[in-house]
């Protein structure tokens, strides 16, 4: 046992982070400036992970956590901490990374744009159902047995065939809620099977939630269905659902056989409505369906690409490459502000979402390919489509492919707008892109409250 341990900052991924005889020692779910005492789980030769088991000082910035299942829940990790607080070292996070591991010159930040909704702000959530449920403390002490324990809710981190069993959840509009306890509740009462992920049985395996803020609500049912009596009892979930909850506007559900739960290559049927939602930004409107990808925070979002299009300055004659489209929102964003948008992402469905999302808001000036970013994009393709003028890249965490950051330096734009869900990579590959250009500005944007996530947007001109 550590004993009064004072907590003195936060580490990269959001662990706060204190010091006992110059070892950093790990501790989750504490924030700056609490003293505790500390448990340690694991040891190795340069750190420690422990546990608060007290926490006999609360800091100053530390709050009430709203959610009960705050502590053992793996999100939400920052609840405890009060939003501005959050803001500050999300901000500090960005400058960190960008001038330890980017080295390059830097402008002063400008400061993060916060989330003006803390709770219900995400748009999509997903929950698992699992017929080995992860049991609590509070479990335990009431003498709760473990075989045999359905739940529908989050997987607990570092336990992957275990679900933490959620009654509430204060991130998205309260309808999943209201759904997803009804579900458990229905499933219980009719002896529905939940799924074990080890042995690959059970017929509920997941629910996933979408609203929109066109009002639309859209739930797709992942089922694991191998018998006829199975496909009855999934049919008359799904009439309970739509017969109860009338908020769903469409329900959609898909046959799941395999070993993981990813629907990319799976046929969706529909139980219900037309089989998407409608997002709104602006005058634009964004077919979104059950495959599709589309920002989680709708609100934050907006706010995320009015700075990439200040950034990129169009002034309506420039041609532009969107690199990592994805569904194509950004390059449907600016294609208005510019002569033509090129936007090349390596999901086939993606692409197919971003065409019909261009058609979808009469935009003729868009053309979006499939590929692989580093097999793509090369100097035959720039030689085809064009030198660009500006390119916008948001590429995934682990940052962009060093031949793609080579073939962006040949391709010479005068401006970059890199976004960055990771400012680590974002730094790395800053550092790549020195050689020719520099950070005229950077901004930092809240998308996700209560976590360690930041968004960062940088500006890049060719260097005199």
């Amino acid at each position: 046992m550590l004993e009064d341990i004072e907590i003195t900052g936060f580490a990269a991924e959001g662990k706060a982070i204190a010091k006992v005889n110059d070892m950093v020692v790990f501790v989750p779910w504490v924030v700056p400036g609490d003293v505790c005492d500390l448990q340690v789980m694991r040891k190795k030769h340069s750190f420690m992970e422990a546990k608060a088991v007290r926490v006999k000082h609360r800091s100053d910035e530390r709050v009430e956590p709203r959610c009960k299942h705050f502590g053992v829940c793996g999100g939400c990790k920052w609840q405890c901490l009060s939003y501005e607080r959050q803001l500050h070292y999300k901000q500090q996070q960005v400058v960190d990374a960008l001038t330890r591991i980017g080295k390059v010159e830097l402008p002063e930040a400008m400061p993060i744009i916060g989330s003006q909704n803390t709770f219900g702000y995400r748009n999509k959530l997903e929950f698992s159902f699992s017929n080995k449920r992860w049991l609590t403390d509070e479990d335990i002490n009431q003498g709760i047995e473990y075989s045999n324990k359905n739940g529908v809710g989050f997987h607990i981190p570092g336990a992957f065939d275990k679900v933490l069993d959620i009654e509430e959840c204060h991130l998205m509009d309260d309808i999943q809620n209201r759904v997803r306890n009804g579900v458990r509740n229905y499933a219980l009462e009719h002896g529905l099977t939940f799924f074990d992920l080890r042995q690959q049985v059970g017929l509920l395996r997941d629910m996933i939630f979408r609203t929109s803020n066109s009002g639309e609500v859209m739930l797709t049912m992942q089922f694991h269905i191998t018998t006829d009596e199975e496909q009855q009892q999934a049919n008359a979930v799904m009439d309970w659902i739509c017969a109860t909850f009338a908020e769903i506007t469409t329900l959609v559900w898909v046959n799941n056989l395999k070993c993981n739960d990813t629907m990319g290559d799976l046929e969706v049927y529909i139980h219900k409505g037309p089989g998407f939602v409608y997002e709104l930004m602006e005058d634009l409107r964004f077919k979104v369906g059950p495959k599709s990808f589309y920002q989680t925070n709708n609100e934050q979002a907006y706010e995320l690409y009015k700075v990439v299009r200040t950034f990129a300055g169009l002034t309506g004659n420039e041609l532009v490459y969107d690199l990592y489209t994805g569904t194509g929102t950004i390059a449907n964003f600016v294609a208005r502000q510019a002569a033509k948008v090129v936007g090349v992402e390596y999901v086939e469905d993606a692409i197919k979402d971003a065409r019909v999302n261009a058609e979808l808001n009469d935009i003729d000036n868009t053309l979006f390919i499939a590929g692989d970013m580093k097999d793509v994009l090369n100097e035959e393709f720039i030689a085809f489509h064009g030198r660009p003028d500006v390119i916008i890249t948001d590429p995934p965490r682990a940052g962009m492919h060093s031949d793609v950051v080579q073939t962006i330096l040949n391709a010479a734009p005068r401006r970059i707008v890199y976004v960055s869900c990771n400012p680590a990579t974002q730094a790395r590959d800053l550092q790549m892109l020195d050689a020719k250009y520099r950070v005229e500005a950077y901004q930092p944007v809240d998308m996700f409250p209560h976590t360690h996530h930041i968004e960062n947007v940088a500006l890049l001109v060719q260097k005199t």
